[in-house]
């Protein structure tokens, strides 16, 4: 294994922390793992060396910060910092100043800071990650690469908003979409699996995960994505609403009161499959309920679920129009690519596009399996492929970083 082309890719979420050492030449991953439910008493980092998985408990208090500490620390212990040459850092948003990725300057800081109230959820998270890096590897070239730059080829028929248009043109006010490495990723793997060349290749890409968005993507360029300004728009979510009736906001600052850092917090921290429910925001918690005992609790989760697999499944169909053939479906993220339970629900709603499931495929699509799930006589394929955004990440790093 050379490792001369050794990247640390850091993928700080919401409320997880995906990382990896991969060689950007062979694709080969060094090291990799997962710190998940960040801020709760159930936080834990699993890192996967060697064939081997150690998982830790972290405590509420360390969330992001505590992960990537732990991380770096292990990295020095496994010997396999020396053999790092870059650090590709997710970063969701870079508004309309970054169309691509980049190296990390004190402008690029200033411009991650200046947008971060256009993801507040996210980009405070994937700063930790960058100055965490810059203070462990001061070194190192620190490359981001943006959420918002797959989108870049939407027309503008779909990312303008129908208001006053001097707040686009003087402020920027317009719909950018998020998870950009991902759909980019799974629909150029769904081309490979579909022997075409991307530039052929029309598809409905459907991340689900803590934050959801779906992407159609029209002979391999994203053309209508479903978050927008920020990636509170479109589907429910953990945490948040996703679409709603913007007279709710001025209701409840008219009538009860509500400030701005009450509505940003009830649409972003305390809705979606969370405010439903009343229980989780995960979705394995509320799936458990569903079929467990408690009359209760299976009926909040049920609802929460029920709505949510509706506005995917409304999504896809919309999504349609935006493209002039549609070649496959394809389910990626944590939900996406392990709920089988979600996948059925969702497909379930799309008859009247002769769209259908075969039971045994779907139930064998999870935990990094990979494949068509759709039954013979469906109209359209489902595939279900695993994302890599870090393997999208290291590649920009390599190549920014050599440049450089």
């Amino acid at each position: 294994m050379s490792s001369e082309k050794n990247i640390l890719v850091l993928n700080c979420g919401s409320s997880s922390l995906k990382f990896a050492v991969i060689n950007s030449t062979t694709a080969e991953t060094v090291i990799s793992g997962l710190a998940e439910r960040l801020g709760s008493n159930k936080a834990t980092i699993a890192i996967k060396y060697n064939g081997e998985k150690q998982v830790v408990k972290l405590t509420e208090n360390n969330q992001h910060l505590g992960a990537i500490e732990y991380l770096v620390s292990d990295l020095h212990t496994k010997n396999l910092s020396n053999s790092l040459t870059a650090v590709g850092h997710r970063v969701v948003h870079g508004g309309e100043v970054f169309t691509s990725s980049v190296i990390v300057t004190e402008h690029v800081i200033n411009e991650i800071i200046r947008t971060s109230g256009l993801a507040p959820l996210h980009n405070p998270a994937n700063l930790v990650g960058i100055q965490a890096a810059q203070k462990s590897f001061p070194t190192l070239p620190q490359v981001v690469v943006f959420d918002t730059a797959f989108h870049q080829t939407m027309p503008q028929h779909a990312y303008m908003y129908a208001i006053d248009r001097d707040l686009y043109t003087g402020k920027g006010l317009r719909r950018y979409g998020f998870h950009g490495t991902s759909h980019y990723f799974v629909s150029q793997e769904a081309a490979k699996h579909l022997k075409q060349s991307p530039a052929e290749t029309s598809v409905i890409t459907v991340h689900l995960g803590n934050g959801c968005s779906i992407c159609a993507i029209e002979n391999g360029q994203s053309v209508d994505t479903s978050m927008g300004l920020t990636p509170a728009e479109g589907l429910v979510m953990g945490t948040r609403s996703g679409d709603v009736d913007p007279g709710l906001i001025i209701y409840l600052m008219n009538q009860f009161n509500y400030s701005g850092q009450q509505i940003d917090d009830l649409l972003n921290k305390q809705s979606g499959l969370l405010g439903l429910s009343k229980m989780s925001n995960d979705c394995r918690t509320l799936e458990e309920a569903v079929f467990g005992d408690d009359k209760k609790l299976k009926e909040q989760a049920k609802l929460a679920l029920d709505v949510f697999c509706y506005r995917v499944a409304k999504y896809i169909a919309s999504y349609t129009v935006a493209l002039s053939h549609l070649d496959a479906i394809v389910f990626t993220g944590g939900i996406g690519e392990n709920s089988d339970y979600i996948r059925a629900q969702v497909i379930s709603q799309l008859s009247i596009l002769n769209i259908k499931l075969a039971k045994d495929l779907n139930e064998k699509a999870r935990f990094g399996a990979f494949g068509e799930i759709q039954a013979p006589d469906s109209q359209f394929k489902v595939l279900v492929i695993p994302t890599n955004e870090e393997w999208v990440i290291a590649q920009d790093a390599a190549r920014l970083s050599e440049s450089k």
